[in-house]
């Protein structure tokens, strides 16, 4: 077989049965880690530094070199997820937290935009109401609405699994819901090579280009569309960006090529054996999720806020361009813009 229809192996084919109990994505800071986090956070507020300025100068965290090499390498030539436990969040102010979070990320990489606004970082709370009207929604043919990516993220709903237009994803816990908002992770790695083991003729239509949407992040206007494979390969490394929104969307609009049949059925098997082969991870205040979007995807299950008993979720979120990032086809320029290794890369551009 060649390059582009082999089966995927190393650390980042994984299943969820196995990795459910596994040792290998969980990593907790000890108290001198903690300590040197306080540290630096209190040294930044009494400079008055601003959080989007930090830089990893600015927040210096010695102490923590080791595992921030051991952070980026898991994520790019281990599993592609970890979970970094003790955080302390507890008592701390939103503006607090912000100083801490991007201090400690810029260690980790580069944060990149996460929409037009130009946000560095995003709270992930359901912020209710309207948000179609926000954050991006199309009327359908039957008088429907159809909400943007970006929208159903800020509400309380599930999420399918997905991936983001970074090379890493984080997700700092401040508060978990009431019930629900559970974390949902599978190796796409794994589904590539299950497809392509069961139906190997689905699993090459996924190597085709599908029209996705920018609508939400990067565009009010679902006609803003491009194409882009869901599976691809280069030097021997595996990438997948897939978020089923962003089809569905693409489909809306007068032009854009109809799913087949075949690449329906495809794309509902992707989604068949993302369940199959997930695992749950449920986040408590302090911890922090790394999510490497190109082996991996993630989604969330429906929760429910409890604002009265402070158990309203809050999570914060970067979006992060990595160092040693892998090299992606070059195909993939459509929505990586620089797709070299280690290039920063990704996030949504700035046009105004």
């Amino acid at each position: 077989m060649t390059e582009a229809n082999s089966a995927i192996s190393g650390t980042c084919v994984w299943r969820g049965a196995d990795m459910a109990g596994s040792p290998r994505w969980r990593r907790a800071l000890d108290p001198a880690q903690v300590a040197a986090l306080e540290r630096a956070l209190a040294d930044a507020q009494r400079r008055g530094e601003n959080w989007k300025s930090l830089t990893a100068r600015t927040f210096p965290l010695p102490e923590l070199a080791p595992l921030v090499a051991d952070i980026r390498d898991e994520l790019e030539n281990g599993s592609g997820i970890l979970k970094l436990s003790g955080v302390p969040v507890a008592g701390k102010s939103l503006d607090a937290l912000r100083l801490l979070y991007f201090g400690l990320g810029r260690h980790v990489g580069t944060p990149v935009f996460q929409n037009r606004r130009g946000e560095l970082m995003r709270a992930i709370r359901d912020e209710g109401g309207d948000l179609g009207a926000r954050y991006g929604q199309v009327k359908t043919g039957e008088g429907g609405t159809f909400l943007s990516s970006y929208a159903r993220t800020l509400s309380n709903g599930r999420l399918r699994f997905h991936t983001d237009r970074t090379d890493v994803v984080s997700l700092l816990c401040v508060r978990q819901a009431r019930a629900g908002g559970v974390s949902k992770l599978c190796s796409s790695a794994a589904v590539h090579n299950a497809m392509q083991a069961r139906r190997p003729d689905l699993a090459t239509l996924l190597r085709a280009p599908i029209w996705r949407s920018r609508l939400g992040e990067e565009s009010d206007r679902a006609e803003d569309v491009y194409p882009l494979p869901i599976f691809g390969q280069r030097d021997g490394r595996f990438t997948s960006h897939y978020s089923l929104t962003y089809i569905e969307a693409a489909q809306l609009v007068e032009g854009v090529p109809k799913l087949t049949s075949a690449q329906r059925e495809a794309i509902e098997m992707l989604m068949t054996l993302a369940e199959e082969l997930c695992f749950e991870m449920t986040l408590e205040p302090g911890d922090l999720q790394f999510i490497n979007s190109h082996v991996t995807y993630h989604g969330r299950t429906e929760f429910e806020d409890d604002a009265a008993s402070g158990r309203d979720r809050l999570l914060l979120r970067l979006w992060l361009s990595m160092p040693n990032s892998r090299a992606l086809p070059e195909d993939h320029a459509v929505l990586w813009r620089d797709v070299a290794a280690g290039a920063r890369r990704g996030g949504i551009a700035q046009t105004g």
